[in-house]
């Protein structure tokens, strides 16, 4: 699969600007602020149909104007494919393939694979469950709709069981065949959720420790390991075992959308006990798994963006990253950076083709 062209209008920072692409590598360097970072966002907006760094549309939208568009045009499996994603203030974002508007954004998902690398991705250490049950499921849904279907059953039955706890705790009342209605559908999803979770991490994890081998080239051990109290005890146990615990807090307090993911080094977490760059390689090995395990299930190259990639990295290890990338037969690969002369020797040592793109200058 390949991105041919871009065209970017009112997106972020540009009002209007186009890109032709190598098939292999393209480096977009510049200035800090100039909108690197902004154009590989636009890349993944066109797959997920939202942006990596602010999923608030309005705010993606150029200052002083009332709508954006972006506009790509793919090979894949020897066909060209158009897609467009339109957004306008107060009104639903558009995301159309071919001329025709998706009923719904999840239908997008997995038809345009990628994988984004970026400093951003540090959250996956420093931040809540929530960032990395959101990698899981990402990771998974790009390759079985039947799972981001159920994932977001069961959001929505949550929410429902949520705001009848509030309507119990409000109005001093409580129906209990109500209740086992939701725990009945929450378990059914939430079962499914966390055994695809649980047979996907059993697939991915070994990947991921070997990236992390082969990127750091050090000897130290990593590991992840899934959290989640569905291993002991069934959904519905537990959602009986806490109601009172619940109508207390007036929210559900036990399922998979409380499913966490450890990641260690040494047996210790890295968010406390690893280096600046043992938590940058991790992030990596982390994202090229990613990689892996996509163009396994879904047998297509998936499009591969590296945000900053020097960012705490010394220009030896990107080389390596770069290469790896070459003799992997990835597919194409966007890269952004502030140095086009380092990005240029680093990309000069491989043999894939290459274009350097230098914005801010006519």
């Amino acid at each position: 699969m390949i991105l041919k062209s871009l065209s970017l209008v009112n997106y972020k920072n540009f009002e209007s600007i186009n890109f032709d692409f190598d098939s292999k590598i393209n480096c977009f360097v510049g200035n800090n602020g100039i909108g690197k970072t902004n154009i590989l966002d636009a890349i993944y907006h066109l797959s997920f149909g939202k942006s990596y760094f602010n999923p608030i549309t309005s705010q993606n939208i150029r200052h002083n104007a009332d709508f954006f568009v972006i506009d790509g045009i793919y090979t894949k499996e020897n066909r060209e494919e158009k897609v467009i994603i339109s957004a306008k203030k107060g009104q639903k974002k558009v995301i159309k393939r071919n001329g025709k508007a998706y009923d719904t954004f999840s239908e997008h998902i997995g038809f345009l694979p990628l994988v984004i690398i970026s400093p951003a991705d540090r959250d996956l250490i420093t931040e809540g469950s929530d960032t990395r049950r959101k990698f899981i499921d990402g990771v998974i849904s790009q390759s079985d709709s039947n799972y981001l279907a159920t994932l977001l059953k069961y959001t929505k039955t949550v929410s429902q069981r949520n705001s009848l706890l509030k309507y119990f705790a409000a109005n001093n009342t409580f129906d209990p065949t109500t209740i086992a209605v939701y725990n009945q559908q929450l378990h059914e999803y939430g079962s499914f959720i966390f055994n695809k979770r649980k047979t996907f991490l059993e697939t991915f994890i070994p990947i991921f420790i070997e990236r992390y081998q082969a990127i750091s080239s050090g000897s130290e051990k990593v590991h992840l390991t899934y959290q989640s109290k569905l291993a002991q005890t069934d959904l519905l146990t537990l959602l009986d075992q806490n109601l009172d615990k619940d109508r207390m807090l007036q929210y559900t307090s036990v399922g998979v959308h409380k499913d966490d993911l450890s990641f260690d080094i040494e047996g210790y977490p890295i968010k406390k006990f690893g280096s600046q760059g043992q938590q940058k390689s991790f992030l990596i090995a982390l994202k090229l798994a990613q990689f892996d395990f996509i163009k396994k299930q879904s047998k297509v190259n998936p499009i591969l963006l590296l945000d900053d990639i020097f960012d705490k990295l010394d220009e030896k290890r990107v080389e390596h990253i770069i290469k790896l990338v070459d003799d992997q037969n990835f597919g194409q690969l966007f890269l952004s950076d502030t140095h086009a002369d380092r990005t240029e020797n680093v990309v000069k040592k491989i043999s894939q083709s290459f274009k350097i793109i230098k914005l801010g200058e006519e």
